[in-house]
């Protein structure tokens, strides 16, 4: 059972967050308003499932493919710098969406390339906004924060898509299109007027490919966060059914119209908001995995029903418990996220969150739209229905990790070290070597606090890491890994949370050694020439 959470609109009452969020508003209904339309295009411009199911894929497929690099550039520039590239770009294709649709020379697939570039202003976009979360709220506010985020695309989710399928029915699609173009003002100006604290970095950021391996790496070391990943990537696959086809089972099975393919998306988001008033309360009474679990049952209920349905007034409560149930889950997976990483990876990891779980819908879009072609959307919906179960099933196996209550804040503890050799920043490879003294008998307690030790080496950046014991005094063990370059030996310190000192200071109440184990830094020769390029720093002489 986790901690009561506090009210979910308690991060209101921070300004800065107030409004961005309420900026968000109107971005996102303009998203909504543009997504009835582009969906409602292409149903204009072809009868193909594949391509009406594309639609949704565009978008997200960016998603998967820019995430991981956005993220890194979360990390390492300026998140509200980023976040204005990403609102005026997306801006400026809505408006050359709608001047097109608006002339007439719209083809499926030139509309799947503007909604492909709208995806990849929201791959930019994302990982800035939600790792900037924990810039405007504290800590113990981020849960609440980040379902009012969900809660917030819901709002506008219940009205956009009513309101879309209207302006498409009066205006047509060209309409919707600028609609949206518009809609990014209030966010590009909040976040223009927002003056984000700036963190002092006595590093250089780091480049971009670095930056992106060490975020993998952090992932992959990381086993919780790979049970959370995983997780959406299985709901994002079986969830995006409702979305890519809901278009076509509003025309060919319920033979409704762009007004009601609106009001059906807007009893989605209706549902939703329910979702996302109600995670709170369960989140005091109930295990993560328990409503991750739930979460996929009931959306497999939401989609049979959907599938089942005949008249629209069957097919509402349908899209209502789906509604809910992604909510509820994509917002848990997304908190479950952030808590479990520290501050300087955060972008990358929700980039990689992201990834998965889009990455996920992007292929699910494509399985989905393949079987609806040949086997009908009725079939498409059943099956991923029965998937959505077996994502259920998973749990049993695979259980999601309860929030983390670890503290993952810096250490502070790392002063680097007197130099005599005149290094650059960019000087290296780095080899380090700890001596350690370890009395026999606490030799397996040492082996496990090592065994923790080399994966948070490893996971914040270090590189060929080892363990040796002396063959002849084995008491004697020395810790040795490698980093690229002295900055980067830096860097790797300064990533250690309060968290991982604890394991370190476990491991010193083993060390039997006179005082703390000896360090030794030294920068390696791949090769010996006759000129030493590191000359010794004098040390001033003392009277």
């Amino acid at each position: 059972m986790t901690k009561p959470d506090r009210s979910a609109f308690s991060p209101l009452s921070y300004p800065a967050y107030r409004i961005i969020w309420i900026s968000t508003l109107f971005a996102n209904l303009g998203s909504l308003i543009q997504n009835v339309g582009a969906g409602w295009m292409m149903t204009s411009l072809t009868a193909s499932h594949d391509m009406i199911a594309l639609v949704q894929a565009s978008t997200t497929l960016p998603i998967m493919l820019l995430a991981i690099p956005a993220g890194a550039m979360a990390d390492n520039y300026d998140r509200r710098k980023v976040m204005l590239v990403s609102q005026s770009f997306m801006a400026l294709v809505s408006a050359a969406l709608a001047a097109a649709a608006w002339a007439g020379v719209l083809t499926p697939w030139s509309l799947l390339c503007f909604t492909f570039l709208l995806g990849l202003g929201t791959a930019l976009h994302l990982p800035s906004w939600q790792a900037s979360v924990r810039d405007l709220v504290p800590r113990e506010e981020l849960a609440s924060a980040v379902t009012l985020n969900a809660m917030s695309f819901n709002m506008m989710r219940s009205l956009g898509p009513a309101i879309g399928g209207l302006v498409v029915a009066w205006s047509g699609p060209s309409a919707a299109f600028a609609i949206n173009a518009v809609s990014y003002l209030a966010l590009i100006w909040a976040l223009w007027v927002w003056k984000r604290p700036v963190e002092e970095k006595n590093l250089p950021g780091e480049r971009l490919g670095s930056a992106i391996a060490v975020g993998l790496r952090y992932v992959l070391l990381s086993p919780n966060l790979i049970r959370i990943m995983t997780r959406g990537f299985i709901f994002g696959i079986a969830a995006v059914v409702l979305l890519a086809l809901l278009p076509a089972v509003t025309r060919d099975l319920l033979s409704a119209s762009a007004e009601v393919y609106g009001i059906l998306l807007g009893a989605f988001g209706v549902g939703a908001i329910f979702g996302a008033l109600a995670s709170p309360k369960l989140r005091q009474h109930y295990q993560i995995e328990t409503i991750i679990a739930g979460s996929f049952v009931a959306f497999a209920l939401g989609v049979t029903l959907l599938g089942l349905s005949h008249s629209v007034a069957t097919a509402i409560p349908g899209l209502m418990i789906a509604g809910l149930a992604w909510v509820m889950a994509l917002s848990l997976f997304n908190v479950s996220a952030q808590l479990a990483t520290p501050r300087w990876v955060v972008g990358r990891v929700i980039a990689i969150y992201q990834t998965a779980t889009f990455g996920g819908m992007a292929f699910g879009s494509w399985l989905w739209g393949a079987v609806s072609e040949v086997w009908g959307p009725v079939v498409a919906l059943l099956l991923a229905a029965l998937f959505m179960l077996g994502g259920a099933l998973w749990g049993r196996f695979f259980p999601m990790p309860e929030f983390s209550e670890v503290d993952l804040d810096p250490a502070n503890s790392f002063h680097a070290p007197a130099l005599r050799l005149n290094l650059k920043a960019r000087s290296g490879p780095i080899m380090v070597m700890l001596d350690w003294e370890i009395p026999a008998e606490r030799t397996e307690e040492f082996l496990k606090e090592m065994s923790e030790r080399r994966r948070v080496r490893l996971r914040d950046g270090a590189r060929q890491w080892s363990l040796m014991r002396d063959l002849e005094n084995p008491d004697i063990w020395v810790e040795a890994y490698h980093v690229p370059t002295w900055d980067e030996y830096i860097r790797h310190n300064q990533r250690r949370t309060r968290n991982d000192a604890v394991n370190f200071e476990r491991l010193l109440a083993l060390h039997k050694g006179p005082g703390r184990p000896v360090v030794h830094r030294m920068i390696e020769r791949r090769a010996v020439t006759s000129h030493d390029d590191l000359p010794i720093i004098e040390r001033p002489k003392t009277l």
